[in-house]
């Protein structure tokens, strides 16, 4: 069943489907993508990306479908790149390792890092721009992390989101399109 719910006008949700008792009728999450291509869309939204279809998912996102999102499972930002390259691998297409990465480099703008503390809760721990690449490797940039303070009397983690005083790229394109952004936002306090 779908994952979100959207309130937007306009939102085609789609839905996986596995084989029936005769081994036919799958719809993949691939095929999924595929297909809503060709219906032409400004954004593509796939709750979670598991193996090869993240490929097609890249492709997307660097074909006129900015602003795309997708979760993966991993333990940083960091990891997160390096997760994705595995998931691009796992697509059956041989495109050498060096592809992958610039075209994650190119097409990933922002990554947001939710981890489950300590306590038990989850939290957003990190947002992270993906800024290029350095040799062969991809570049990540903080631009607000999680600070934990203190523990509770509930033993419940307190602590709060602090920006790193990194002005991230993004920024300049959204003022372009007349959005306005305080960049007192990412000042270090």
């Amino acid at each position: 069943s779908a994952e979100l719910q959207l309130v937007q006008d306009h939102v085609v949700r789609l839905e996986t489907r596995p084989k029936n008792t005769e081994g036919a009728g799958e719809v993949t999450i691939r095929d999924l993508i595929k297909c809503c291509l060709r219906m032409r869309p400004d954004r593509i939204v796939v709750g979670e990306c598991r193996g090869g279809e993240a490929l097609d998912m890249l492709s997307a996102m660097s074909t006129g479908h900015a602003g795309s999102l997708t979760t993966l499972h991993s333990n940083n930002p960091r990891e997160c790149t390096q997760r994705l390259e595995t998931l691009c691998l796992m697509s059956g297409i041989a495109l050498p390792i060096d592809a992958i990465r610039k075209s994650i480099a190119s097409a990933v703008n922002i990554i947001i890092q939710q981890s489950r503390l300590s306590d038990g809760s989850r939290r957003v721990t990190h947002i992270s721009e993906v800024t290029g690449m350095q040799g062969d490797v991809i570049t990540l940039q903080d631009i607000f992390v999680f600070k934990q303070e203190s523990i509770d009397m509930k033993r419940k983690i307190v602590g709060r989101f602090v920006p790193t005083g990194f002005i991230p790229k993004f920024v300049e394109e959204m003022e372009s399109k007349g959005m306005k952004i305080s960049r007192g936002l990412f000042a270090t306090k």
